[in-house]
C-alpha cells in the first residue's frame, strides 16, 4: 500500500518513478515466487503434476523474476536510487 500512495504522490509532482517502479516490481515478483513455492510444497508431489494448477504457477512464476528486468538488477535500481 505504501508504495502505491508514494508512487501516487510521485507521480502527480512529476517526480522520477525508477525507484518506486523497481521496488513495486521486486516486491510482486519475489512474493508470487514465495506464493508459487508454498503452494507446491503445500500439494506436495502432486504440486508437480499437469493435473494441478499450482503446478504451471509454478513454472511460471519464475518468469516475474526474470522479466523487464532481474531481481538482481532491480536491486541495483534501487539501491542507486537511495545512492547506498
Amino acid at each position: 500500500m505504501h508504495l502505491t500512495s508514494n508512487y501516487v504522490i510521485k507521480k502527480n509532482e512529476a517526480r522520477p518513478l525508477t525507484r518506486e517502479a523497481s521496488m513495486a516490481k521486486l516486491f510482486a515478483s519475489e512474493t508470487a515466487v514465495r506464493a508459487a513455492v508454498n503452494g507446491v510444497q503445500i500439494h506436495g508431489g502432486y504440486g508437480f503434476t499437469k493435473e494441478y494448477p499450482v503446478e504451471r504457477f509454478f513454472r511460471d512464476v519464475k518468469l516475474y523474476t526474470i522479466g523487464e528486468g532481474t531481481s538482481e538488477v532491480q536491486r541495483r535500481v534501487i539501491a542507486k536510487r537511495l545512492e547506498l
